[in-house]
C-alpha cells in the first residue's frame, strides 16, 4: 500500500552535499508548502558515531522532510535508519546515485549500481527497521553498464525490498574519467529511460530527477510519472519553489507574495543569530532569490559581502529587499 506521501503527485527538492542544510530547507519550506525536501546524504557511520543533533537535527516547519543516508552496511544502514525515524524524519532515502570520489572509496552512492543484490539487502534492512517510508535514488547505470538492463536489475530488487518509491537521476555516472560536477553535465539526459521503468513498473513509484531547472519545465513528467525532483534550478533560482503550491493543485501560479517570504526568513535569521548563528548560515542559500529582477545583482551583492560580517544581523535581509523591484504594488508604495 502506498505511503500518505506518495499517494499524490510528488514535487522534490534533489539533497546536495555540503548545501542542503537545516538553514536551506527552512528557506525552501518557506517558498512551497507541499515539496518534498531532503537531508544532503548523511553515511551511516556518521550518524552512528558523530554529533547526532548537529548532523540530524531539523526544525519542525520543515517536514515533509526526507533523510538521505550512504552506506553499504545493511545492518549499519537499518540502525542508521532507525535512529533518523526517531529523530521525527517522514522518509528514509537511501542514495545509489551520488558520483563523488568520496562515495567511490566507500564503495557506496553510485558504486552501489553495480551490485543491486546488495542495494536489495539494504533496503530490506533499512525497511525492517522503520514504519516511515523507506525510497532509493539511483542513476541509470555506472561506466559501461547498459541502462535498460542496470536500471531494471536494480528497480526489482528494491521493490523486492519494500521500497515506497524510486527516484531516478535520468544520467549514467562515469565513475572514471568524469568528475562529480562533470557527471551532473556531461553524461546525456535520457527521461524516456525513466519513462519506460513507469511502463514497466506501473503500480510502482517513479519520480524522475537530472536536468529540470524550472517547474514548467518538471511539471509535463507528472502526465505519466509519479513525481519529479529539481536540483540545480532550486538553489540556484529558488524563486522557482514558489510556483511549486498552485502548479500542483493545477492552479496558475499567481505573483508570489515577496514580502511575506522576506518576513518569514528574517524571523527564522533573527532567531538563529540570537542563538549565536551567523546571518550568513541563512543568507548564503537566498542569493538567488530574485534572480532575473531588476535590483538582483544589488541583492546578492549585500548578502554575499555585507551577510559575512560577524555583527551581521536578520535587518541586512530586509535592507537587501528594499534594492529589488519585484512589480508588486506593495513594493511600488514602499
Amino acid at each position: 500500500m502506498r505511503h500518505e506521501l506518495y499517494r499524490r503527485p510528488v514535487f522534490a527538492v534533489a539533497p546536495m552535499i555540503d548545501w542542503t542544510d537545516r538553514h536551506c530547507r527552512v528557506f525552501h519550506r518557506v517558498l512551497s508548502r507541499r515539496a518534498l525536501l531532503y537531508t544532503e546524504m548523511i553515511v551511516a557511520d556518521a550518524v552512528l558515531r558523530g554529533d547526532r543533533d548537529r548532523l540530524l537535527g531539523f526544525d519542525a516547519v520543515e517536514h515533509p522532510v526526507a533523510l538521505q543516508l550512504g552506506g553499504s552496511d545493511p545492518a549499519k544502514l537499518a540502525e542508521a535508519a532507525r535512529i533518523g525515524q526517531d529523530f521525527g524524519y517522514d522518509e528514509i532515502n537511501l542514495n545509489v546515485g551520488c558520483p563523488s570520489d568520496r562515495v567511490q572509496s566507500g564503495t557506496f552512492g553510485a558504486c552501489l549500481m553495480r551490485t543491486p543484490e546488495l542495494v536489495g539487502e539494504c533496503l530490506a534492512a533499512m525497511r525492517s527497521a522503520v514504519d516511515v517510508p523507506v525510497t532509493v535514488k539511483c542513476r541509470l547505470g555506472v561506466d559501461e553498464q547498459d541502462p535498460e538492463e542496470a536500471l531494471d536489475r536494480l528497480a526489482d530488487t528494491a521493490v523486492a525490498a519494500g521500497v515506497v518509491a524510486i527516484w531516478v537521476h535520468a544520467r549514467k555516472a562515469w565513475l572514471q574519467g568524469l568528475s562529480p560536477k562533470e557527471n551532473r553535465e556531461i553524461p546525456p539526459l535520457d527521461y524516456d529511460r525513466v519513462h519506460r521503468l513507469k511502463e514497466r513498473l506501473p503500480d510502482v513509484f517513479v519520480g524522475l530527477n537530472g536536468g529540470l531547472k524550472t517547474v514548467a519545465e518538471a511539471m509535463p513528467h507528472l502526465e505519466s510519472l509519479n513525481g519529479v525532483m529539481m536540483g540545480r534550478g532550486a538553489y540556484q533560482t529558488p524563486g522557482e519553489l514558489a510556483l511549486v503550491d498552485a502548479s500542483l493543485a493545477g492552479r496558475t501560479p499567481e505573483a508570489s507574495d515577496w514580502s511575506a517570504i522576506i518576513d518569514a526568513m528574517c524571523d527564522y535569521a533573527a532567531r538563529h543569530v540570537a542563538g549565536g548563528g551567523k546571518l550568513h548560515h541563512v543568507t548564503r542559500h537566498m542569493v538567488g532569490l530574485f534572480a532575473g529582477l531588476p535590483g538582483a545583482r544589488r541583492w546578492r551583492q549585500m548578502l554575499s559581502e555585507a551577510g559575512t560580517r560577524s555583527d551581521a544581523t536578520a535587518d541586512l535581509i530586509r535592507h537587501a529587499f528594499a534594492e529589488v523591484d519585484t512589480g508588486s504594488p506593495e513594493r511600488a508604495a514602499a
